[in-house]
């Protein structure tokens, strides 16, 4: 049967839409347009830092001047160039297809945060913003991370309780501004978090201000500890 559908429906690279083999990821040249982070990264947000680590765990300029509620992070993707174009599709252009091998590509990064029995839960989308987009990117990505990794998630144990402006064009205080109180726990499912290693998804980290305000929430609700996995991240410039 697989065989069959694979012929009727050939895997497709999730960028440019070209046949590709395997499960869908990334035909050869959108691979290597594409900015996986390997190697030496910040413990917080998982943004590539230069030079090689010594063993000590190290963050980068944002992640040390700005405090990060939850204990560790990791991202896949650098918000550049290919990393962009998926994360904007993913976003904006009808692709939840995407996040089967987003989700890939963040459990890889994301191996050494999971621990046995920890909880996967994405960043809510208002619901005016769900009608607009009919899904929630982080859900998908949240639900796939699952499948992935075979570890529990709760989709709608936070829920957003006003839509809030767009963080687009916003300064870092604003953007935080704009978050407070915007994210609680489900009045009904988040209990279910109490006591949880909870793992925290969303599509793109900037500021943190949203990761932050749902990493907020997940603690009102009991977790015992919380970390973050993106599937990009957008770095400062030089």
């Amino acid at each position: 049967m697989q065989s069959l559908l694979r012929a009727i429906y050939p895997a497709q690279c999730a960028s440019c839409g070209e046949i590709v083999e395997g499960d869908g990821g990334l035909c050869g040249p959108c691979w290597r347009e594409t900015r996986f982070v390997t190697g030496h990264v910040c413990d917080k947000c998982g943004v590539g830092l230069p030079g090689e680590s010594d063993g000590h765990l190290d963050l980068c300029d944002d992640c040390m001047t700005i405090a990060r509620p939850w204990s560790q992070g990791r991202t896949a993707l650098d918000y550049t160039g290919n990393g962009r174009r998926l994360v904007l599709a993913f976003k904006h252009a009808d692709r939840p297809d995407i996040a089967e091998p987003a989700a890939r590509w963040v459990a890889r990064a994301a191996q050494p945060l999971f621990t046995p029995g920890m909880l996967v839960i994405p960043v809510p989308s208002h619901w005016t913003r769900l009608y607009r987009r009919r899904y929630n990117q982080a859900a998908e990505l949240a639900r796939a991370l699952g499948r992935a990794t075979g570890h529990g998630v709760l989709p709608t144990a936070l829920v957003r309780t006003r839509g809030g402006e767009t963080q687009e064009g916003k300064t870092v205080d604003q953007r935080f501004a704009n978050l407070h109180g915007a994210i609680r726990p489900h009045p009904k499912r988040g209990a279910a978090l109490e006591g949880k290693r909870i793992l925290i998804v969303d599509d793109v980290m900037t500021s943190g201000a949203t990761l932050a305000a749902a990493t907020e929430a997940a603690f009102v609700a009991g977790a015992a500890d919380v970390k973050i996995a993106t599937l990009a991240r957008v770095a400062r410039g030089p």
